[in-house]
C-alpha cells in the first residue's frame, strides 16, 4: 500500500513540475524562444536546432506533465519526460550551466523511479481503463 501512495506522490510531483514549466512558458512562447536561442547562441548547437526545440519544449512539458498528473499512458509519459530531461541536461552542459544540472538530475532520478516501479501505479486513469477493459 505504501509503495502505491509513494508512487502517486512522485508521479504527481514530477507531473506538476513539468506541467507548470510548460504552462508558464506558453503565454510568452515567443519571448521564451528568443531567450533560449540567445542563451545558446555561443554554444555548439546551431540556431536551426535551438529555435524549433524552444517552441516544442513548453508543449512537451505541458503534455507530459498533464498525462503524469492524471496517470494516463504513465509509462510512456515518464519515458517521454525522461527524453525531455535528458535533452535539457545535454543542453545545460553545452552552455556550461552547471547550476541547473543538479535540479535536472534530481528530476530524472524520480522519473527513473516512475519507469522502474510502474507496477505501483494504482491511482491512475490507466488503472481505471484496464479495469474497464477487463470487466
Amino acid at each position: 500500500m505504501h509503495s502505491k501512495i509513494s508512487y502517486l506522490i512522485v508521479r504527481l510531483a514530477i507531473g506538476l513540475s513539468m506541467f507548470g514549466h510548460g504552462l508558464v512558458r506558453l503565454p510568452k512562447l515567443q519571448a521564451f524562444s528568443q531567450g533560449m536561442v540567445k542563451t545558446f547562441e555561443n554554444s555548439m548547437l546551431p540556431e536551426l536546432l535551438t529555435t524549433p526545440f524552444s517552441y516544442v519544449l513548453p508543449f512537451a512539458e505541458l503534455i507530459f506533465g498533464f498525462l503524469l498528473i492524471i496517470g494516463l499512458f504513465s509509462r510512456v509519459s515518464a519515458i517521454g519526460t525522461a527524453a525531455v530531461l535528458l535533452t535539457l541536461i545535454f543542453g545545460s552542459t553545452l552552455i556550461e550551466n552547471w547550476d541547473v544540472i543538479t535540479s535536472q538530475l534530481v528530476h530524472i532520478a524520480f522519473v527513473a523511479y516512475l519507469v522502474h516501479n510502474v507496477k505501483d501505479n494504482s491511482y491512475a486513469v490507466d488503472c481505471l481503463l484496464s479495469k474497464k477493459r477487463a470487466g
